[in-house]
């Protein structure tokens, strides 16, 4: 992919249920998405020519849009069709794809009852954020200025677009000061999660995880808590409080980018990357292979 900007990749977007060349793919300036951030959509990969846990991917679209109060008008199966005929299409074997769905542009103002419900679904090769050898060096976080908002403010169990806003800020302030990423408190103070990954934290062969209420409860956060607990190792979701991180040992975040990654340092806090980390890397790399 190299240093080519997105819209000029190469292949076929599905696009409202036909495949559509790549930089034939556009929508209108006035879609009601742009300007009020009336979209949702979802990150999963791709390995060894398989969509890993593709269907729980398609009912989280499906369930996103309904809290922004919009309804999509394929089904999860038609999603998954889809999804595959995506990958297929574009012959991939290892890859990172994106679906999407929005309000279009049929009505412009806070309401948008009228407007049609887009749906589209891209994906390229990409590959693993980090060799797993170097991986288990650590990634540095920096504390972010702004906080996952209060569940009374932000539809937060919706992937939805502008949910991000901040996320993209703290990550470009992160990356500016020479760390890969940020790790977010909630509106409490609490820790919640990295810009886009759930965090875990390791005491004394325990792991120790914030309680996903005020933001997702990822689909391979859920995965790796069931790998873990297959280890026989225990898992305890709870409040987590930024000076506590001064007590942990180890810490790694996940996601379906993100995958599962250590982490070395988190502002003045320091963790070692050690056997917990490093198994649960490998059963998340080995299960999506298998």
């Amino acid at each position: 992919m190299g240093d080519t900007p997105f819209d000029q990749l190469d292949g076929y977007i599905w696009f409202n249920g036909e495949m559509v060349p790549w930089v034939d793919s556009k929508i209108h300036i006035l879609s009601h998405a742009l300007h009020y951030g009336s979209a949702v959509f979802e990150g999963q990969r791709i390995y060894g020519g398989k969509i890993f846990k593709l269907n729980e991917h398609s009912e989280r679209l499906h369930q996103s849009a309904s809290i922004l109060d919009f309804e999509i008008p394929y089904s999860v199966d038609q999603l998954n069709e889809a999804c595959i005929a995506v990958m297929e299409r574009q012959g991939l074997t290892e890859g990172y794809m994106r679906p999407i769905a929005w309000r279009g542009s049929e009505q412009m103002g806070v309401a948008a009852q009228k407007t049609t419900i887009n749906v589209a679904i891209a994906a390229w090769e990409w590959g693993s954020y980090f060799d797993p050898e170097e991986r288990m060096k650590g990634i540095r976080l920096r504390l972010a200025d702004y906080r996952r908002p209060d569940p009374r403010t932000a539809p937060c169990r919706s992937k939805a677009a502008g949910l991000y806003m901040i996320c993209t800020i703290e990550k470009h302030k992160s990356e500016q000061m020479g760390y890969a990423d940020a790790l977010m408190l909630d509106w409490r103070g609490q820790v919640a999660e990295a810009t886009g990954a759930n965090v875990f934290f390791i005491k004394d062969g325990v792991i120790h995880t914030p309680i996903p209420d005020c933001f997702l409860d990822g689909i391979t956060r859920r995965t790796v808590i069931g790998l873990a607990k297959q280890r026989q190792i225990e898992v305890v979701e709870r409040v987590i409080m930024p000076e506590e991180m001064a007590d942990f040992s180890e810490c790694f975040i996940t996601g379906s980018a993100a995958e599962v990654t250590p982490v070395s340092e988190i502002s003045q806090y320091r963790f070692t990357p050690g056997e917990i980390s490093k198994a649960l890397l490998d059963d998340y790399m080995a299960l999506v292979r298998a």
